[in-house]
């Protein structure tokens, strides 16, 4: 089956769909519209990854969560090898890493392997945590033996290495796999290419193991001129990499984003006025510019449930107060810029279920930041750019 002359990216994408449900070759689930489409052979597609020299010597591997890689990810637990899977839709960071429990058997290993896995037996993987991937695992919609990849057209698998490379968890060298049906490996037209795509070096179906010997360069980092500010808001770490990427001096500019305005938006401005009168018995003080107010914390949460996305996000504070029964937390960082930082990376953080209010702390009782009382926190309310 091969494209037609003139096709664009989503053509390709309705035939390959069409295709495998019309000659019955998909697989659960149904139908395959819209995902990296599972197919019957996937498992024996699979097991092609053990021939690969590269899947030997690896101790760390990333494979995607997509039903027709789950032979890959048992594989992978079998051997004894580490296993990070993206987080669905990266809403609670980047990785988890799948963790069976001590003495697991086969089965245990299959249920870790699948979508359970990620809910049941994993831990989220910091934006700090040295991660280094020796293999790289991805689902496509359609692919070439020259190594062009398709996805299903929402770009996470793009956005995933790319974020990988910023991260300094992949390198130019480290080799990217796909697992398709036969079907599925077509001609792509060049012209269809984006310096962003992702591209792949070995390709396994049930019966062929190709190696691409793909020389066009995988991404090298973050597009940002291809990122919206939508995105940006539906991916925290994004957020935090944007943060890191600016202070080192990067070009940060999202596709929408007019050229003359700061590429990460002042949250609150820097308080003005008198110098703060001495602290007696009782008196009221502004926090310092360093100190962020988390609010609306669910009523069952820890405050390890708390550390944890923090430090996923890469938003970790020097030092965090709890207050719990008052279902919110302060968070001192080192300085304002750092506070600033967290501001930004945890708007639209969500811990469990509910959406939590982030804002810089001020006119706290000193007695309120070492949960002594269970007053209302006062948020800085003064105002900021993008006030009216």
């Amino acid at each position: 089956m091969e494209p037609r002359e003139g096709v664009s990216k989503q053509d390709i994408r309705e035939q390959i769909w069409d295709y495998m449900e019309s000659q019955n070759l998909a697989d659960f689930p149904r139908p395959v519209h819209h995902r990296i489409p599972n197919f019957k052979g996937s498992y024996v597609a699979c097991q092609n990854i053990k021939d690969l020299e590269a899947f030997a010597r690896t101790q760390e591997v990333k494979v995607d969560p997509d039903k027709p890689l789950e032979g890959v990810r048992l594989l992978a637990l079998q051997s004894k090898k580490t296993l990070l899977v993206p987080t669905p839709r990266l809403r609670t960071g980047l990785f988890n890493k799948i963790i069976p429990p001590p003495g697991a058997t086969k089965d245990v290993l299959r249920r870790c392997a699948t979508s359970e896995g990620v809910r049941n037996y994993s831990a989220p993987v910091g934006l700090d945590s040295r991660v280094l991937v020796d293999l790289v695992v991805v689902g496509s919609v359609a692919v070439s033996e020259k190594g062009w990849r398709i996805g299903k057209g929402e770009g996470y698998a793009d956005l995933e290495y790319a974020m990988m490379v910023s991260m300094g968890a992949v390198g130019p060298g480290t080799p990217v796999v796909t697992i398709v049906h036969d079907c599925q490996v077509v001609n792509i037209p060049e012209t269809l290419l984006e310096d962003h795509d992702l591209t792949v070096d070995y390709i396994l179906t049930p019966t062929r193991v190709i190696t691409t010997g793909c020389e066009r360069p995988k991404p090298t980092g973050i597009t940002w001129s291809k990122i919206s500010w939508e995105m940006l808001g539906k991916i925290p770490i994004l957020r935090s990499l944007r943060c890191r990427e600016e202070q080192a001096g990067k070009d940060v500019t999202l596709r929408d984003e007019p050229r003359h305005l700061l590429a990460t938006p002042s949250i609150v401005r820097k308080p003005r006025g008198p110098p703060l009168p001495e602290l007696g018995s009782g008196q009221v003080e502004d926090v310092p510019s360093n100190t962020v107010y988390v609010g609306n914390l669910p009523r069952d949460a820890r405050v390890s449930e708390l550390k944890t996305a923090l430090g996923v996000l890469g938003a970790a504070p020097l030092r965090l107060t709890w207050q719990g029964p008052q279902r919110r937390a302060f968070l001192h960082y080192r300085d304002a810029a750092s506070a600033q930082r967290a501001l930004f990376c945890l708007q639209g953080f969500h811990l469990g279920a509910n959406a939590l209010k982030v804002a810089r702390a001020r006119q706290q009782r000193t007695s309120d930041l070492v949960g002594g009382r269970a007053e209302e926190p006062h948020p800085d309310h003064r105002p900021s750019v993008a006030d009216p």
